[in-house]
């Protein structure tokens, strides 16, 4: 019985996952704010922060502490979970808007760029696993499970932040 149960929500666990992944590639629908100070505002500092924020390590250091209860470290993983997701959703905001300001970028383009295209499909698609795979592990850490790293998300919208830089002509000259 609790091998089926576990399997049941395994492949639960994967439809979500896969729904998450097709609604994040396919999904384009944000404003495109393409001009040099939208560009020269985005930065991975907005979202180090998030870095930390379902780390173990500072709950271990409270539960070693007197004083912590497990009320209190619940509480604690809730509110953290609770932010961690409103960066995640920013992120993804901006890492959406990024994806369509070099799509429209390569379409506006003389030349063609098939290792950027195959890039940008590479990132989105990692993007969108990575980020739903952080939404499982945000549950894990709220119940206590696990903690969460979100250091692929921050590389991958970084990646292509810098990808935009180059092709932006406003930063055609500047050095990322």
């Amino acid at each position: 019985m609790p091998l089926i149960l576990i399997a049941s929500v395994l492949s639960v666990g994967l439809m979500a996952a896969v729904i998450l992944i097709a609604r994040e590639i396919a999904s384009a629908k944000t404003g495109l704010p393409l001009n040099a100070d939208w560009i020269e505002d985005l930065s991975v500092e907005r979202y180090r922060p998030m870095m930390r924020l379902l780390d173990d390590g500072d709950l271990e250091f409270l539960r070693a502490e007197a004083g912590a209860s497990s009320r209190s470290l619940a509480r604690l993983r809730a509110q953290r979970s609770r932010i961690f997701l409103e960066y995640l959703g920013y992120l993804r905001g901006d890492f959406r808007r990024v994806c369509t300001a070099i799509k429209f970028l390569m379409l506006q383009s003389s030349v063609d760029r098939p290792d950027l295209a195959a890039l940008l499909i590479r990132s989105q698609a990692t993007f969108a696993l990575v980020s739903a795979l952080m939404g499982m592990r945000v549950l894990l850490f709220r119940w206590g499970i696990c903690g969460a790293d979100a250091s692929v998300l921050v590389r991958t919208f970084d990646a292509m932040r810098l990808e935009l830089r180059t092709l932006s002509p406003a930063f055609s000259g500047a050095a990322a």
